[in-house]
């Protein structure tokens, strides 16, 4: 348990610097978080009780703070866009945890980074009375955003969480790939061998 808590304080407290950062004007940090990834990796690793208790945990325990410096709701239905994007890539995560690999999470952290983009931007779209109810109106959502909210496109966001994505991704299934290897140097070291 004492590994999960530090991995969630550790995914919160990036999200808070990285938040607080983009907010002073670190433009290049918007969307670069490691959220999707432990949800990915979560869903491909963790134990049940863990693989959406997780990255959910941190992602609201990060909303609280983050949405209290910005005087923000904590609930909106683009913020519960997020925790149900987030829901369904820790699900690719579950389907892969047979054959959790870099061969397999890689290519599914871009299905899980372009899921997350279309599901946050389209409740973006359908919910903020900013967008034109129409087909343009989404790919307004899609590619540019709205001005008034950030001088980021959307468009950036998706570059950055699909680069965010992959990073952390690589970095978890080497630490998880190291971390087993250990585990079993270990293990047969303290077994004796029989002649």
């Amino acid at each position: 348990m004492i590994p999960a808590l530090l991995l969630i304080f550790s995914v919160v407290a990036y999200r808070i610097i990285a938040g607080l950062l983009i907010g002073s004007g670190v433009a290049w940090l918007v969307n670069f978080a490691p959220l999707a990834a432990l949800a990915l990796c979560g869903g491909a690793y963790f134990p049940p009780r863990l693989k959406f208790t997780v990255p959910l945990g941190a992602l609201f325990i990060s909303d609280l703070i983050l949405n209290y410096h910005y005087g923000a709701p904590l609930v909106a239905p683009h913020t519960l866009s997020r925790y149900f994007a987030l829901a369904l890539v820790g699900l690719i995560g579950i389907a892969l945890q047979t054959r959790a690999s870099l061969k397999t999470l890689l290519p599914a952290s871009l299905l899980g980074s372009a899921i997350f983009y279309v599901i946050t931007n389209a409740f973006s779209w359908l919910g903020d009375p900013g967008y034109a109810k129409t087909f343009a109106g989404l790919i307004q959502a899609l590619t540019v955003g709205l001005p008034q909210y950030s001088a980021t496109p959307t468009w950036m966001f998706f570059r950055n969480s699909l680069l965010s994505d992959l990073l952390f991704t690589l970095l978890f299934v080497v630490c998880m790939s190291f971390g087993t290897k250990r585990a079993r140097a270990g293990g047969e070291a303290a077994v004796p061998r029989v002649a």
